[in-house]
């Protein structure tokens, strides 16, 4: 299942001569070794193929929560004032000009090995002859495969740099200035509507979620056109920069405004087009999963994870950046269920857990009933010898650190987990869902103003999730509609940030949330609880206890009522007893009983007092967030938007890139040149 090779293809192949720190001054190869290279598709395929398992080492593993900044309303980085997370919290004037030079450098080198085998397989006389004829076949496939893999670099470059140097790959350059990003997603749009015609479909041609099909294809036409539609900080101290470009400005700061084009409805139109085409004649082998045919469970959004945690491609997924064990893997370490386990032969072995669920969320963000929510959060992890532990709000990483992301979780990997090494489990890297199109589409749709579908397809979402469906709004009610489901699908990806901001809300949400927290932490220390205006309550204690397996098993699955070793639900620990890590294990209690996480127990009270007469300890839980109102639960919660309504979350174009450009490449947005 893992078919891509997770080694460089040899420079002695000859299809590239370029070194990674040298990426804008690539020389041509020799002919031959070009025809030698691309002989046949197995082996032109072997050398696109690098430009994949680089993506995954360096890109995807490079931090795969969208490269340690998260943040948004719901979701943020756990170690306070650290410096991975410095964008996340709006802060860029306190970045590091190289903090993600290796992610620059490497998207510039894999767009330059995708493009020139593409430029190679043009001049394939088999290549020529099926283009021709408007046949696909093997050839058409990979030469449109390449430039789809560029087209993805440049928009991951666009999305995460903002304007950048342009085509200059594979020649020798004297100088280079920054180009346009809506001149660099027009061109790549292009390209895309150009390839895409010749390529298969998911499913066909042998061509797996593992590889970017004419599917995934269509589906990156609509998300440029939706990230050009949207709203975006851009710069005001280069003038002329975006050409004839009109923009409406809701903000403005020292030297950026964020804004949105006036032109936007095309692309929005644009939008509409190609991410119906991904949900129509275009899906292929993919398909939207609405039923659990698992014994134990009835939870199909779960489901989708599972795939992953068994080794198998998600009939949802539309493109997985493809890993494996013993490789760097960012999932679960930097996005799952925390564990203090030690770095080697643990139960589990260390999860760092680098995205964390705001607290307001956790009590808010879902519907009662909603088969997400568990799945999606959760309020334990593994101490690392087989039992299942209490995370807490305090800052750090592991179990410290604050309610974790619950996708993806060292215990569900089957058929058992990997217990060798840390950040080793090679879990895939899903980059794109079929429920990331359906809301892209539904958010395309409401900006546009049809709020028909957009609805049609938010009710689709949340009747999966066992919700029901909305009606009787419209207008902006059903844009918020969109984003709410945004964030209940998505929540500790990394990935809510992004339709906020194209949607024009991220700094109300930034300001809102940093309010909620506030009058949280207020009630807290007043009272010893706050109670939310759903009825949910946050308070300072929690009671727990160590418990044999419920009948479910110690992996917990769908929450159940009234049993505290299962609500909530989607825990639990894996049977470490039988794995080669055995002797870590200590008796036969590892499942974690839970009293007081949604309702206040005064801690002085005859409830409290009962729970530990019955085997409970009373455990710290909003009280942490007390002590650390004005670290973690101030600094981290997006405080940059308090020096400006702009928020500032592109990543700084790093320092070589800058001084070789002749002065005519400069960082924006307040961020360092140096």
């Amino acid at each position: 299942m893992k078919s891509i090779k997770h080694i460089a293809i040899a420079f002695g192949m000859g299809l590239l001569t370029t070194s990674c720190s040298d990426y804008l001054n690539v020389n041509a190869p020799a002919n031959t070794d070009d025809n030698f290279v691309t002989s046949t598709v197995e082996e032109a395929w072997k050398a696109l193929s690098w430009a994949y398992a680089d993506y995954t080492r360096v890109v995807a593993g490079g931090g795969n929560y969208n490269w340690n900044d998260p943040c948004s309303d719901c979701d943020y980085y756990p170690e306070y004032n650290s410096a991975n997370g410095r964008i996340g919290y709006l802060r860029s004037s306190e970045a590091s000009v190289d903090m993600k030079s290796a992610q620059f450098t490497a998207l510039f080198t894999e767009l330059a090995r995708a493009k020139r085998v593409a430029d190679i397989i043009a001049g394939k006389s088999e290549y020529k002859a099926a283009k021709e004829a408007g046949k696909t076949n093997d050839w058409t496939q990979l030469y449109g495969e390449a430039m789809t893999f560029y087209s993805w670099c440049y928009f991951e470059l666009v999305r995460h740099f903002g304007d950048v140097p342009f085509g200059i790959e594979n020649s020798v350059v004297e100088g280079y200035a920054l180009t346009s990003r809506f001149e660099i997603l027009d061109k790549i749009i292009a390209i895309l509507k150009d390839v895409e015609p010749l390529m298969y479909d998911l499913g066909e041609g042998n061509i797996t979620a593992e590889r970017m099909s004419r599917t995934f294809a269509n589906m990156l036409i609509g998300e440029a056109a939706l990230n050009a539609a949207g709203y975006q900080t851009l710069r005001t101290d280069m003038a002329g920069l975006y050409g004839n470009v009109q923009f409406n400005t809701k903000y403005t700061g020292k030297n950026y405004i964020y804004a949105q084009r006036t032109d936007c409805n095309t692309y929005y139109t644009m939008a509409q087009t190609y991410l119906r085409k991904v949900l129509g004649e275009r899906k292929g082998s993919l398909r939207f999963l609405t039923t659990d045919d698992r014994a134990f469970s009835n939870n199909p959004f779960q489901l989708g994870f599972q795939y992953c945690h068994d080794m198998k491609l998600s009939p949802e997924s539309i493109w997985e950046a493809a890993n494996r064990a013993s490789n760097q893997s960012e999932r679960p370490y930097s996005q799952g269920r925390p564990s203090d386990g030690g770095g080697k032969n643990a139960a589990p072995c260390k999860v760092f857990g680098g995205v964390r669920i705001m607290p307001t969320f956790f009590y808010t963000g879902y519907e009662d009933g909603d088969l997400r929510a568990d799945a999606s959060m959760v309020v334990t992890g593994s101490d690392g010898k087989g039992t299942e532990k209490l995370i807490n709000f305090k800052s750090g990483s592991r179990l410290s650190g604050g309610i974790a992301s619950n996708k993806w979780d060292e215990n569900r990997v089957t058929p058992q987990p990997y217990t060798v090494a840390q950040r080793n489990t090679g879990l895939n890297y899903v980059m794109r869902r079929m429920s990331n199109v359906m809301l892209m589409l539904a958010e395309a749709d409401a900006m546009a103003g049809d709020a028909g579908e957009a609805l049609s397809l938010v009710n689709q979402i949340r009747t999966r999730a066992g919700v029901a469906a909305l009606s009787g709004i419209s207008g902006s009610a059903v844009l918020t509609a969109v984003e709410q489901e945004v964030k209940r699908e998505f929540v500790g990806e990394g990935d809510i940030r992004w339709a906020q901001i194209r949607m024009g809300v991220f700094t109300e949400r930034a300001k809102q949330v940093r309010s909620d927290i506030k009058a949280m932490i207020a009630g807290l220390e007043a009272n010893g609880y706050y109670t939310f205006a759903n009825g949910r309550t946050i308070s300072n204690y929690i009671w727990t206890k160590l418990v044999e397996a419920p009948a479910c098993g110690m992996l917990t699955c769908d929450r159940v009522e009234g049993d505290p070793a299962q609500v909530p639900g989607w825990r639990g620990i894996y049977d470490y007893s039988t794995t080669s890590v055995a002797s870590l294990v200590v008796g036969t209690a590892h499942n974690l009983a839970i009293k007081g996480l949604y309702e206040y127990i005064d801690p002085n009270g005859a409830e409290a007092a009962a729970l530990e007469a019955d085997g409970y300890t009373r455990w710290n839980w909003g009280i942490d967030i007390i002590a650390g109102k004005d670290q973690l639960w101030d600094y981290n919660i997006l405080s940059g938007i308090t020096l400006t309504d702009v928020p500032l979350y592109f990543h700084p174009i790093p320092a070589t890139t800058i001084s070789q450009s002749n002065g005519l490449v400069t960082n924006g947005y307040d961020l360092p040149q140096q």
